[in-house]
């Protein structure tokens, strides 16, 4: 699938950063890969942090804080993400 922008919300603004929410069916991988927020280059900014739900509705979704890497000219990259919380197994 792709980005899409209805799936983007703004959680906080202060001091030119954003903190942002992201909710997708894609698996994180897909999420975290270069070109994927590219639609969102306007708004998005290094330093930038976006709190993601990946692979919802799937197999294994996964959770946790994606930082804006780069974002020029139009291009956007994502670090990967970085999960929250630890195995539960219970």
């Amino acid at each position: 699938m792709a980005y899409a922008s209805k799936d983007l919300s703004v959680l906080a603004y202060a001091n030119g950063f954003t903190l942002w929410h992201y909710t997708t069916h894609d698996v994180a991988t897909d999420v975290d890969t270069a070109g994927y927020f590219n639609g969102a280059a306007d708004l998005l900014r290094v330093g930038d942090m976006l709190l993601a739900n990946c692979a919802v509705g799937g197999a294994t979704p996964a959770t946790g804080v994606l930082v804006v890497a780069a974002s020029a000219n139009g291009a956007v990259d994502v670090a990967n993400l970085t999960p929250f919380g630890g195995v539960n197994s219970d």
